[in-house]
């Protein structure tokens, strides 16, 4: 193996090393990345030579159980991939000869298209793309002469990789062709989701600082494709997850009832929008309030949440429908739901306690007056919005209400809860996120993590009724969203972390930022969501309505490339000629087909040959002497060229005139 192949095998394998570090577990990447710096101090002593079988088969071993380990099967897409890495590292490890290096590439070649099993978002495209590239230098190496040198060339480098993007894009519009035009099949298999690898910005329980710590995140949530003008202001945009009811002093819970399936409700008026989770492995979808899915593979429960029936990796818009601000029928609460919604312990927090019957007895025992009871306690008793609360203990809500009362949104929520509570009013917590701002391009809806909220639902005239009592608390959080509220009050952050949100709000990262957001956006919508609706919809506006139609255009159109193709080799031979090789084919394209110039013959030959046909042998005299001139003397000034150009026209003339004697 020389140095040059040497390069191009470290490269594809650091290529495949970065696709996996996001998915491989940390033991396992950390192994091969060891393998990787050994390869590369290796290279650079110039010890080009295979490893001793006992590593090798450590390695393995090693890397194997591990996968084992970690996944606790070497089969399903995550294990699969991870053990298709491990044998082309292992390959890598004991290439020795030219058959070793053409199967490492081919090989690489395969496990770098099993990465998108992982993930097809624009990233991972482009590093499949750059192994892709970075394969076909190294076969193309492979089957050339240039590894004589010793050293690797940086113009030899560069000759190459010229070659290489030569090839692919000469192959790029058959590709195109190929994706837009050819007939597609509608999904026939879906890749399932390990239930402990699904991930989201939302978990299933809550606890002090859980969403507080999520809101440090300025990544991409979810995107809404929707007329924005038919939705309700941002104030009132609640993008909900579920329901919490359950809570054991320090950590929320969705019970049992909250899993039931529930009966989607017919609405007369509806809106429709699109959901594009930035997460392909959510297993929550973040629906208006009172939104139904369209998907067959996604449920309604009886906490309005809107969950997956099976874990699949999806990168296509989920069709909802949003039903409007309210419910349209009063709900009934069984007895056990009752009781599950007002219970707390008895033991615990009791001057919350106390506080909430003396402000329920201010209220004249009305739910909806101690409701704005409570809202203004909260507002004139000097509460503060903040994400660095510190540290609770004991009776946590005790502590917050009476001693802290420093938090953010889970602490609000989960202590009007709480309040809610002690008095028998039914109550629970609901995170999902809140607000979020309009897409560079105008036409969707960008919610991200930051905007991630809880607030609360009061059981009011058989109906959940949402209060947020952070708004009394941060009432700008609200109404402006939580990115311009951040930048406006930098001391929610806390004095030590206000320095990191000033380093995020530079305007060259945000502009990064919302740029590579929307670049993701248009890949998945465009390119990764071109599915079968989308063809028939775009290709109808051609006027092709069937998979005939398809099959023409695509035929022409591969025709067509090709023709322009050889059109193109045509021009680049005929603009390669010298200036006098065009002119005499010119004057040639002028003869009878007789009086063509013979392979055999030399320019002066010709010439001589023509003028036994022509009376005045002048022209053709003086061509052949300005011939030699400009051919064996190097002597082509403009003037030469455009005089040979007149003798070649008075030749043509000539032999024209003659012809016509004939």
């Amino acid at each position: 193996m020389t140095k040059q192949i040497y390069f191009c095998v470290l490269s594809t394998l650091a290529l495949v090393l970065l696709g996996q570090v996001a998915f491989a577990p940390i033991t396992l990447s950390g192994v091969w990345g060891l393998i990787w710096l050994i390869l590369v101090w290796r290279y650079n002593k110039q010890v080009i030579t295979p490893f001793p079988k006992l590593i090798l088969i450590l390695f393995s071993l090693l890397s194997l159980g591990l996968i084992y380990i970690n996944y606790q099967t070497l089969l399903g897409v995550e294990a699969g991939v991870a053990f298709l890495s491990t044998c082309l590292f292992a390959k890598s490890l004991e290439a020795k000869n030219t058959r070793d290096l053409l199967i490492v590439f081919n090989f690489a070649l395969f496990v770098s298209a099993s990465l998108l099993l992982h993930s097809q978002a624009f990233w991972m495209a482009v590093i499949v793309l750059l192994t892709f590239l970075m394969c076909l230098l190294g076969l193309y190496r492979i089957q050339t002469a240039a590894f004589s040198q010793s050293q690797l060339s940086s113009g030899q480098l560069k000759q190459d990789l010229k070659q290489i993007v030569k090839f692919v894009g000469i192959a790029t519009p058959f590709f195109i062709l190929l994706f837009i035009f050819f007939p597609r099949l509608p999904p026939l298999w879906a890749i399932p989701i390990q239930k402990d690898r699904a991930t989201t910005g939302i978990s299933d329980t809550m606890s002090p600082g859980d969403i507080a710590q999520l809101s440090q995140s300025s990544a991409l949530a979810f995107r809404v494709i929707a007329d924005m003008y038919q939705f309700p202001t941002r104030q009132q945009l609640y993008w909900r997850a579920l329901v919490l009811d359950q809570y054991d002093g320090r950590t929320w819970t969705s019970s049992f009832f909250n899993q039931q399936l529930k009966t989607a409700s017919s609405a007369s008026r509806y809106v429709d929008y699109k959901y594009l989770p930035a997460d392909e492995q959510s297993n929550w979808i973040m629906g208006l309030e009172y939104s139904i899915p369209q998907e067959r593979y996604l449920q309604l429960y009886q906490d309005d949440s809107i969950r997956p029936s099976k874990l699949i990796k999806r990168n296509q818009p989920i069709q909802m429908q949003w039903l409007g601000r309210t419910t349209s029928e009063p709900i009934v609460l069984s007895t056990k739901q009752f009781e599950l919604n007002t219970r707390y312990g008895k033991t615990q927090d009791p001057e919350a306690q106390q506080l909430a019957h003396q402000l329920f007895e201010q209220s004249q025992n009305q739910p909806e007056e101690y409701i704005q009871t409570v809202l203004n306690w909260y507002r004139k008793n000097g509460f503060v919005y903040t994400l660095t609360p510190g540290t609770l203990g004991g009776d946590r809500i005790d502590q917050f209400l009476f001693y802290s009362r420093k938090g953010f949104c889970e602490h609000y929520a989960s202590s009007f809860v709480m309040l809610m509570r002690f008095v028998g009013i039914p109550a629970r917590v609901v995170t999902g996120y809140q607000g979020g701002q309009l897409a560079i391009d105008g036409q969707s809806w960008e919610v991200r993590q930051l905007d991630a909220h809880a607030w609360s639902e009061v059981y009011i005239d058989g109906k959940w009724k949402r209060i947020d009592p952070t708004a009394m608390i941060a009432p700008q959080r609200i109404d402006t969203g939580m990115q311009d509220y951040l930048a406006q009050d930098q001391m929610v952050w806390g004095d030590e972390r206000a320095q990191g949100w000033r380093l995020q709000q530079f305007k060259f990262l945000k502009n990064v930022r919302i740029w590579s957001d929307y670049l993701s956006y248009q890949w998945q919508s465009k390119v990764v969501g071109y599915d079968v609706e989308k063809q028939k919809n775009w290709l109808s506006r051609l006027g092709l309505d069937s998979t005939y139609g398809y099959v023409i255009i695509l035929i022409v159109g591969i025709g067509g490339v090709l023709l322009f193709y050889i059109g193109f080799y045509w021009w680049r031979q005929r603009q390669q000629l010298a200036v006098y090789q065009r002119l005499i084919f010119q004057f040639q394209k002028q003869l009878p087909t007789p009086l063509y110039k013979r392979q055999a013959e030399t320019f002066q030959t010709w010439m001589q040959r023509l003028m036994n046909s022509v009376e005045d042998h002048k022209s053709f005299e003086q061509v052949i002497v300005l011939y030699k001139k400009i051919v064996f003397m190097e002597c082509d000034s403009p003037s030469d060229k455009q005089l040979f150009k007149k003798l070649l026209k008075d030749c043509a003339i000539e032999i024209k005139r003659s012809q016509k004697n004939l």
